[in-house]
């Protein structure tokens, strides 16, 4: 676990942030030379491990040259040349802040300077000179590289040209497609287009058509357009269709004879509904000893798909399936996900499996790690199992109420080491066959859910431990763990101000109170009108799970050690993991542990932008489960506020629209970021984050996937 030293001044800042704020000092006065007692007193800081902290931090700033020693003990600001190089963060107004770690705050650069750059180019940016205590201003000079070439859009096309309006906020210009670049796209329709070149004069970029999608509002259109807005596949070539369609699926008795056989003993799966790609399955029998033998069997994916062949690298490039309101876009052809590696029931299938002695008390006495096979005695949807749950009968009633026995207790157990119950309802809908959304509900967890979730947390976990905790550390070797950091300091203190509005409070004394206390509060707003708000600005106060070779372990659930190995056909670290535990359990030497970070990276990014597009498939679904509901008033909850408005959720099916400040005509309202408001200027009236209020629906646009919204008169509640 990464150790954060937390420091005491007048004021309470990370180390993190405490180098902030002496590299600010520097830079507003860089004339001027301090040493470290200078810049204690310039900070009110008076404690003293907090100014020895003070001269560490100088010493950091002169070791990557951001300030310079002029003599023994005294420091002033190194000068830099007059660029940088940063990336563009463009907001939607036009204008961009370009993010560097040359300075220490980000650069202003109005849209007249941005020079034809896009959101999340990396720049060189010329440096105006900086007026004391103003926002560092600068223009961009070079586009060093383009983060997108190709855009998503309608085309709009007339009589005399052609352009690609795109569906990107972050992308101010459409694109002017010449006639005989449209590929046969017609008026209205989505395509995806990419910029060939932009004359300098021009306003406007000049591309291609790459690919029409269809008519805008088919379902799959739509559907379609979201994966190429995120850069991501919808189909797979024929070249590793064909290489899937090759691969085997006959087991031989030889592969049989070098395997652990559980073929015999009681085995189960329990997944979603509509799920198709079975990768996990439980296995339970009663030992002499009494103890329990459980074991957690994964789709043994990496028996088929071998390093450098066409599914491979198709597996990696892809690195997660996606999954879309409508669909799930797979890691591997159907033939792998949906058949040869699915753990179907009363079928044979080969699995990688973690088994486990446990005791009543969940005691982990022995553990087991190999190459196994299996043959599902059930396949239980999470509702099946739920009411077996529920009813104590139905088939294999005793192995699942002695699994959710167990897991209750490896849960508790869980909880009481720190880890933090992070819970929140999903959304979903129910569909028609030309994928209209009929009906919008929120998905909860249950027993079955939780069953589920604790024994692949605890293989999880003790694989991770396997590797991760060599009896000599210099035996140590280079694997793939699921880390979580520490939530940062700041932003848990501006949540814990937030909070106390509502008449709730968090402890932040140390890392296990900080869990703790949140537990507490997550579950006093259980069932609260501001519950969705409160568990939102929770979970934004915490870092973001990644992939990495450098263990920090997992803040969240509380472990020292943690991977991903439950789940191969659908994420491609699983399948590292897969490959790395096999490699040590042989003997065989480490691996580049460069070489695998750079592959956690790219996991963690292509993770990172499939819960984009996730989240911009529900959001269509809910504009466009709003489109007929023009005019109805609803009661919401005051979900966001920024200065150009309050976003607020309906209470009913938590859809989310904007109310935009313009329309708000009854007063001239200013916004206060520190308490998340809009107040009124002459009225006093106050809208804050967590209200609520009525609203009128007065506007559904699919294509920007907004809904705007209107208060409803006299409707606010104080």
């Amino acid at each position: 676990m990464s150790k954060k030293k937390f420091i005491k001044t007048k004021e309470t800042y990370t180390k993190k942030k405490l180098t902030e704020i002496i590299f600010q000092a520097f830079n507003d006065d860089a004339s001027r030379t301090f040493n470290y007692k200078q810049i204690s007193k310039k900070l009110k800081i008076e404690d003293t491990s907090a100014r020895q902290m003070v001269v560490k931090v100088l010493q950091e700033l002169k070791t990557d040259e951001k300030i310079e020693e002029i003599y023994q003990g005294k420091y002033r600001l190194k000068v830099k040349a007059g660029y940088i190089t940063g990336v563009v963060d463009l907001t939607t107004k036009g204008f961009a802040y370009i993010k560097t770690d040359e300075l220490p705050e980000d650069v202003f650069v109005s849209q007249l300077n941005l020079r034809q750059a896009f959101h999340g180019d990396t720049v060189k940016v010329y440096l105006y000179a900086k007026k004391k205590n103003a926002q560092i201003e600068g223009e961009v000079v070079q586009v060093i590289e383009r983060a997108k070439t190709s855009f998503v859009g309608t085309l709009d096309i007339s009589k005399h040209f052609a352009f690609l309006v795109t569906d990107n906020r972050q992308m101010p210009n459409d694109i002017f497609i010449p006639f005989e670049s449209l590929k046969g796209g017609k008026h209205g329709q989505k395509a995806i287009a990419r910029i060939v070149e932009w004359p300098k004069k021009a306003k406007n970029p000049v591309g291609e058509v790459v690919t029409v999608l269809g008519d805008a509002g088919n379902n799959d259109t739509e559907m379609h357009a979201i994966l190429a807005e995120f850069d991501l596949p919808y189909t797979f070539t024929p070249e590793v269709e064909k290489a899937a369609e090759s691969i085997s699926e006959i087991i031989t008795q030889e592969e049989i004879e070098k395997r652990r056989d559980f073929r015999k003993i009681t085995t189960f799966t329990i997944d979603p509904v509509d799920a198709k790609d079975f990768d996990d399955a439980l296995s339970i029998r009663k030992l002499d000893s009494g103890n329990w033998e459980i074991g957690v069997h994964i789709a043994d994916v990496t028996f088929y798909v071998k390093p450098k062949e066409k599914v491979e690298e198709e597996a990696y490039k892809r690195a997660t399936s996606v999954y879309l309101v409508d669909r799930v876009v797979p890691m591997l052809p159907e033939k792998l996900s949906n058949k040869v590696c699915s753990l179907r029931p009363n079928e044979d299938k080969l699995c990688y499996s973690a088994v486990f002695e446990i005791n009543e008390k969940v005691e982990v006495l022995n553990e087991w790690f190999g190459r196994t096979i299996i043959n599902s005695d059930r396949r239980f949807t999470y509702e099946e199992a739920q009411e077996i749950l529920d009813s104590e009968n139905g088939d294999l009633a005793e192995e699942l109420l002695i699994f959710n026995r167990l897991a209750k207790l490896l849960r508790a157990e869980r909880f009481k080491k720190g880890a933090i119950g992070f819970e929140r309802s999903e959304v979903r809908f129910k569909i028609d066959e030309a994928g209209k959304p009929l009906s919008v509900y929120t998905k909860e967890m249950h027993d079955s859910n939780k069953l589920i979730e604790e024994f692949m947390l605890l293989a999880n976990r003790k694989v991770a431990e396997k590797i991760g905790k060599p009896l000599d550390k210099k035996t140590a070797k280079t694997f793939v763990y699921r880390i979580h950091d520490r939530p940062d300091q700041d932003k848990l203190m501006a949540f814990s101000n937030f909070i106390k509005r509502f008449g709730y409070k968090i402890k932040l004394t140390s890392a296990s109170v900080i869990s703790q206390s949140l537990n507490t509060l997550l579950e006093e707003v259980h069932g609260k009108k501001e519950q969705n708000v409160i568990e939102q600005l929770a979970v934004r106060s915490m870092a973001k799970a990644i992939y990495s070779t450098k263990n920090i372990g997992h803040y969240g659930l509380a472990f020292s050690h943690y991977s991903h190995f439950t789940s191969p056909i659908r994420r491609y670290p699983d399948m590292m993991v897969h490959r790395l535990l096999d490699m040590y359990l042989k003997g065989e030497k480490s691996v580049d542990a460069d070489a695998y970070e750079l592959m956690c990276k790219h996991s963690s990014n292509m993770e990172q932008r499939a819960a984009e597009a996730e989240r911009a498939s529900i959001k269509y679904k809910q504009v466009e489960f709003m489109s007929d509901k023009i005019g109805r008033i609803y009661k919401g909850v005051i979900s966001g506020v920024k200065d150009w408005g309050i976003y607020v959720e309906i209470l009913e099916n938590n859809c989310e629209g904007l109310v935009p400040v313009r329309d708000m005509t009854d007063d001239f309202y200013i916004f206060d970021e520190d308490n998340y408001c809009l107040r009124g200027k002459y009225s006093k009236k106050q809208f804050a984050l967590g209200d609520e209020i009525q609203v009128e629906v007065i506007k559904a646009n699919l294509q920007k996937k907004q809904l705007t919204f209107k208060i409803f008169d006299d409707s606010y509640m104080k």
